[in-house]
Parts: C-alpha cells; structure tokens; sequence
C-alpha cells in the first residue's frame, strides 16, 4: 500500500533548484527512504525529468557497497553528468560514506546538480548537520504519520482508529501491522535493538542502563515540567544508583539530537521571553514512547497533548509553553502570585494563538481552570481548547474557540480562522 507524504513532497518541490543540499532527517523507519526513492523520483519522473538525469543511489544496497568509497562515489556521479542540463542527484544513507562532508561540499560547485541526501540517526544527526553544512543546506524533517497521514491507510475499525493512533504510533511499518500484538512487537524491537542501539554505539555509553532508566522517567512524564536536578536527586535517594546532573542533561541531549524527543521550553507571554530551566519533553512517536513503558501508562491526556505539539511541528508552527502571572488572596488573606500554564504558545509568521489539551470540559470545575490563563492574557491573539469529547466546533461566551481532538487532527482551517 503507497502511504501518500504529500506535505513532503511538496517540502522537496518548493527546495528545488535552490543551490543548497536538501537534507532528510528524521528517526529510523519514519519512511526518509521511501519519500526520496519512490514519492519523489515518481514525482520527477512526471515532471519530465529523463531517468538518465536522476542519479539515484541507494548506498544501503549490497550492489551499491562499491560506491561507499568517496572517490569512487564522486567519479560515478561526475561521469553521468554528460551535459549541462539538471541533474538530479539522490543519495540514500549518505553516512555510509567516509567523508561524505567533503563529497557533497564538492558536488555543490556544479551549478546544474540539485541535491538531495537521507542519513541514519547513528551517525547523521540534527547537529552534525549544523555543523558540518552550515549556510550550505536545508533541512527537510520528516515525522511520523500525522493523523490525516494515518487515517488514509488506517485498515481497521474506525471506532478504534483513535486509541490505536494514540498506543501506537504513526510509524509506518506499525501502522501498516496487521494486529495490535504484531504492532507491540514491533515497537518494541526497533526501541531496543535499533533507537537506543544507536545512541549507545555513537556516544559509546558505559551504563547503557542508566539511560534506559532515563528515558521510562521521561516517558512516564510526558506532559510534565523535567527537572534535572530533581531527577538526578531520584537515582541517588530511591533508585539507588549514581547518575549526575550533568550526565542527565547529556543523554538528555543525546536524545533529542536522535530525534526521539523533543525540547519545549516555557516562555512569559507578559515579559515576552523565555524563562527558567524548566523543560517538557514530548516524544517524536507516542508508539516508541508506549513501547519503553510495556503500554502500560497509556493516559490519553498527556498523548493526546503529545500529538498536538507533534501536529503544530507538522504545520510548520513553532509551540512554546506559555506562562501568564496571576494575583490571588492566599489562606492567610495575603495578596501573593502564582503562574499559570498554557499548554502551547504557537507562532507561525504572522499567525499567532493559544491552545489548551483537555479531555472533557463537562465538569465547570474543569472548564474553569482551562479558561483561567486565557482569560488573564490581554492580547488578541486566537485561543483554543482541544478536547476528546465530540463537540460541534464553537465558541463559547468568552470567545474561546471549543474543537474536538479529531476535528482539530483532520481540518487545518480550524487553526487559520476559527
């Protein structure tokens, strides 16, 4: 079955011709391979680009292990480059190739080359591409299925399409699994034998245990405010072994350069900036995330508040955690402070909005401290509350704009102009 990744391809179209690398980064199995090799050759191919002008090359391929040597990689591209016509060059698992930094900073002095490239997480990472093409490339990062992805080649029943999508991920290999056991076992091999295989291989990890163990506590916090100091006060006190703050703070960094979480930090939406060191992390996949826990800890709140950022991300929005101050009279009838949240803080050029991640807001108590912040911040940007119940899209009397979690997954004009 052809999973359609139109949002990338059209990505990739809108890169074309550009000057720059095109590089397609993303976590192992998310499907980089099959955008480049099939989505986009299909696509070049229709636009009336000749085979022989696409020199596509799988170097994971055992009939393709000659041209891991970079001088012979980079005299079998310059000998299909017969005119002066474009040349589409397509290079798979690029870090397959010693010195591939050197190869493609060479391929970019030929003006009629437009270049694209995939690397694995192990050795192709979101910082080695800052730092080894800085000025020189584009980033294109490809996440798992969005929710729109997923229901197009979703097979099973309809009323569990969103409880399957929150377990269990939008990996294509697991979404495209026949049972939920099959998709378990999946998830579970490519977490231990692939994900963190990777990180303890490139970063040479001593006490591969202890990142295991620091991952089920960022997995079991998704969601939630991480404090380093804190989790490194955990290991010693309860779990009973040594792992330092700043070692914590490294794996931590470890993880998010392999792409499986992702950094959101907290921003005053009064003084306009980012404060404090507080962090939340929300996983790439909620599969992945499920897998470590044994699907044990599946609380529909803090996935269904993982898959918002991660559809935010997939819209292009950058989301932050808002923080807006609030005066109160406390019990000893003190006037004192305290900060609320709000969920995501989303920026896009000119288009800018709140949202909150709520189950239901049947109960008043509820509606009531979602609405809070919003009510306390004085701009006129939009704001939202997503919830799973269904609801017909509304605003309620303050002007919040009220949208079920599907609605808000399937329809992106929702964020545009309600």
């Amino acid at each position: 079955m052809e999973i359609k990744r139109d949002k990338y391809i059209k990505d990739l179209i809108n890169q074309r011709k550009n000057g720059f690398i095109k590089i397609i980064t993303g976590i192992r199995r998310v499907g980089k391979s099959y955008i480049l090799n099939r989505l986009f050759y299909k696509y070049l191919i229709n636009d009336g680009i000749p085979n022989d002008h696409i020199i596509q090359i799988e170097l994971d391929k055992r009939e393709n292990k000659h041209l891991r040597d970079p001088d012979k990689l980079y005299e079998y591209i310059l000998s299909n480059i017969t005119d002066k016509d474009e040349y589409v060059v397509l290079l798979d698992e690029i870090q397959l190739v010693p010195e591939f930094e050197d190869i493609l900073n060479s391929l970019l002095h030929y003006e009629n080359l437009d270049i694209y490239v995939t690397g694995s997480n192990s050795k192709f990472l979101s910082s080695d591409i800052i730092t080894e093409f800085r000025g020189r490339s584009r980033e294109i990062h490809i996440l798992p299925l969005s929710w729109s992805e997923f229901i197009e080649v979703y097979q099973g029943d309809p009323s569990m399409a969103w409880e399957e999508y929150y377990t269990y991920g939008g990996l294509p290999q697991v979404v495209l699994a026949a049972s939920r056991k099959e998709k378990e076992n999946i998830l579970e091999e490519l977490y231990e034998l692939v994900y963190i295989k990777d990180i303890v291989d490139r970063y040479k990890i001593k006490n591969p245990e202890n990142l295991s163990e620091l991952i089920s506590v960022l997995a079991s916090g998704t969601g939630s405010l991480t404090n380093t100091e804190k989790i490194a006060n955990t290991f010693t006190s309860i779990k009973k072994k040594k792992m330092s703050e700043s070692t914590i703070n490294r794996y931590i960094n470890y993880l998010t350069d392999s792409f499986m979480i992702k950094e959101v930090k907290r921003y005053d939406l009064k003084g306009k900036k980012y404060i404090g060191a507080l962090r939340k992390y929300y996983f790439e996949d909620t599969g992945l995330r499920n897998a470590k826990l044994g699907f044990m800890q599946t609380e529909v709140n803090h996935l269904m508040e993982a898959i918002v950022f991660n559809e935010l991300r997939y819209r292009g929005y950058n989301a932050r955690i808002g923080i807006i101050e609030m005066n109160y009279t406390n019990s000893k009838g003190s006037r004192a402070k305290k900060q609320l949240e709000v969920d995501f803080y989303a920026t896009q050029h000119d288009s800018n909005f709140y949202i909150q991640c709520t189950l239901s807001l049947k109960d008043t108590e509820k509606r009531l401290q979602e609405e809070r912040p919003f009510l306390l911040i004085k701009d006129s940007y939009k704001k939202m509350i997503i919830v799973e119940d269904n609801v017909i899209p509304h605003n309620d009397e303050n002007g919040i704009f009220i949208v079920s979690i599907k609605d808000f997954l399937t329809k992106e004009s929702f964020i545009e102009f309600f």
